[in-house]
């Protein structure tokens, strides 16, 4: 890949936060070395483990988001051997756990006519997200395997699922720094420049990073598409706040009707019992 000679402005805002997916999407597959240690730094990996990482469901400049055809998540194959799928997911639709599941079974199934099963190539399905997936059990990172339920024996580990919450960096295990992903979720976390400068002082790799945003956000087609691709994330998360304020009206309103029947009953009974007292009264004269 050509080094890019572009000088990073100081300060100001991006763009577009570095949450959105479109501009996720057109990072990873502009900048293969970016990909490279991110993937590598998400799985464990050390450094240089990944020696080809080919995304195999590119997008183009000039596509629109909005076209059945453009999909936001990336595939990928590294060594021409392990599959990857990763995605970005800002706006919570509250079925990540079926989606991730779909993605990951979708690309199991990577086996030519007449190959073994045995030559089934491995699946890491990530979700890098905007939200906290399992709010009564946050987590940094967390890492799904099929297993035992009694004895925790893993069933197979060719398929894999990983979980990276934006949300939660305060979480992050000294495991989780030492493969830099607080660097990284805090670098995803951006909404400036010069806050990416500062993260680049101690990882070189997002500087690389922020020389492809640069060269993306410069252009005006990518513009186009990643204004558009923010707006609609913008009108996603206005959606879901206003569904939220409703459910909490509801919430609260159910609440009090049901301490008003509480209170209903409450001096039903009151009145039962002076009833019969006053049944007792009449009966003993």
């Amino acid at each position: 890949m050509k080094e890019l000679n572009i000088e990073i402005p100081l300060e100001g805002e991006l763009f577009v936060p570095m949450t959105n997916d479109y501009l996720f999407k057109m990072l990873l597959q502009r900048n293969n070395l970016v990909l490279k240690e991110l993937v590598q730094d998400l799985l464990h990996m050390e450094q240089g483990s990944i020696d080809t990482i080919t995304i195999t469901n590119p997008i183009h400049l000039g596509d629109s988001f909005n076209q059945k055809s453009i999909i936001l998540d990336i595939e990928a194959i590294l060594n021409d051997n392990s599959i990857v799928n990763l995605e970005m997911q800002v706006i919570n639709e509250h079925d990540w756990p079926e989606r991730s599941l779909y993605y990951a079974c979708d690309e199991y199934q990577n086996l030519n006519k007449g190959d073994s099963y045995l030559n089934v190539k491995p699946v890491y399905q990530i979700g890098i997200l905007n939200f906290t997936l399992f709010e009564d059990h946050p987590q940094f990172y967390s890492k799904y395997l099929m297993s035992n339920v009694e004895n925790h024996l893993i069933y197979s580990d060719k398929f894999q699922i990983y979980v990276l919450d934006l949300k939660k960096i305060e979480l992050a295990t000294p495991e989780d720094k030492q493969y830099r992903l607080d660097m990284w979720a805090m670098m995803f976390r951006s909404t400036k420049w010069e806050e990416l400068r500062m993260l680049a002082k101690d990882m070189p790799i997002i500087d690389e990073a922020s020389k492809t945003i640069y060269e993306i956000t410069a252009e005006n087609e990518s513009r186009l598409e990643l204004r558009a691709r923010q707006d609609a994330i913008r009108r996603a998360n206005d959606r879901e706040i206003y569904e939220q304020r409703l459910k909490d009206s509801i919430a609260e309103k159910e609440e009090k009707l049901a301490q008003m029947d509480s209170e209903l009953a409450e001096k039903n009974a009151k009145i039962a019992e002076l009833e019969k007292q006053l049944e007792e009264l009449k009966s003993s004269k």
